[in-house]
């Protein structure tokens, strides 16, 4: 690299940081750390352990927030340094050293930066992430519990806390579906540009003649509600019914009927939770999710409202929105945003970053 073009660098660098801490508006951010901080000190906090665990949630993530911005300010401030001791006593390792830490730096600012786009109005909201086995038979199952593995992975990687509600197991391999809850702000902003058609080509591993098949799986993404949300649900418009609960094979989990399944009439809409001991906590957790989705069933009916008053169809992605391609070459390529890498080990195994942030810039581009 030229040495003309770092004072450039980090000159773009000083000013999209200095942004960044404008947007996400850190001395507030202080403010409310330490409104938090004193929730968190009361001493009957967890008398209420719902609220206990979001006021515990939020402030460990307004406290991350403000660490992660002025650690990657202090590393910005520290790079002209190393370039002065290592220019200074002509050292070539100590000055790769130096570009290494500088490219490292413009990645987690570029990172940071993508935050600052999720302004949506349930943007911050936490989320819960449906998967659903489409068309292509066992290989379809198959995909989408490999889809499960990949979204829960990226969690762990992120160390997202997530908790899977339900799990509705095929019969040969795979899943049905699942849903799991993702328990940390800004999941659903994040997360909902994953939502659509996720395609997979692969030599399927269930034919006896090694064939080539196509299997598809649905991801859809809603915002958890919270209580400012009104969504009326009179009890006429439920059907709750209970069964036991089972795991792969059939084999059943608990002896009781503790699982719980929520029909809402007039939609049609199905959630069920299985995951807790008891009835009580199951039901809880699939009106939870019912919530959520007559949320997001609300606000997409407003968009349409609004999308045909400006006759606007942009902001629609289509049915299908990435291909992931195993044989006869390895590919996975976002049909949205053009991203595309070779190395469909890594994507399968959570590393969807670059993916994510396309998608997030994608969609800010195209609102």
């Amino acid at each position: 690299m030229a040495a003309i073009e770092l004072p450039e660098r980090l000159s773009a660098l000083e000013t999209t940081l200095g942004s960044i801490e404008t947007v996400l508006d850190i001395p507030a951010m202080k403010v409310q750390l330490a409104e938090l901080e004193a929730e968190a000190s009361v001493p009957d906090l967890w008398d209420d352990q719902e609220n206990a665990q979001r006021v515990t949630s939020r402030l460990s993530f307004v406290q991350g927030e403000i660490r992660k911005v002025e650690t990657l300010r202090g590393r910005l401030d520290d790079v002209p340094i190393l370039f002065e001791l290592a220019e200074g006593e002509d050292d070539e390792a100590a000055l790769a050293d130096a570009y290494k830490e500088l490219d490292s730096v413009t990645a987690a600012v570029a990172e940071l930066e993508v935050r600052t786009l999720l302004s949506g109005e349930y943007d911050m909201r936490e989320a819960f992430v449906s998967i659903r086995s489409g068309a292509g038979g066992v290989d379809a199952a198959d995909w989408a519990e490999m889809l499960l593995r990949m979204y829960t992975r990226y969690c762990e990687r992120h160390n997202w806390p997530f908790e899977v509600n339900d799990t509705s197991y095929a019969e040969e391999a795979g899943i049905k579906s699942a849903t799991f809850h993702v328990k940390v702000p800004y999941a659903y902003g994040t997360l909902s540009v994953e939502q659509g058609t996720h395609r997979l080509v692969r030599i399927s591993p269930f034919d006896n003649q090694g064939r080539r098949q196509t299997s598809f799986a649905e991801v859809e993404v809603i915002p958890v509600v919270e209580q400012t949300d009104h969504v009326e649900i009179p009890d006429d418009e439920l059907r709750i019914d209970v069964y036991r609960s089972s795991g792969p094979g059939g084999q059943g989990v608990n002896t009781t009927d503790s699982a719980v399944r929520i029909t809402h009439l007039p939609s049609g809409i199905v959630v069920s939770c299985q995951n807790e001991r008891s009835q009580i906590q199951n039901r809880a957790s699939a009106m939870a999710v019912m919530q959520s989705k007559l949320l997001e069933r609300r606000r997409r009916e407003e968009q349409a409202k609004m999308d045909a008053l400006k006759g606007d169809t942009a902001g629609s992605w289509g049915n299908q929105m990435r291909s992931y391609v195993l044989h006869p070459y390895q590919m996975v390529k976002d049909l949205r945003t053009e991203v595309e890498t070779g190395n469909t080990t890594a994507v399968l195994d959570g590393e969807i970053d670059a993916f994510v942030e396309a998608g997030i810039r994608w969609r800010k581009q195209t609102a």
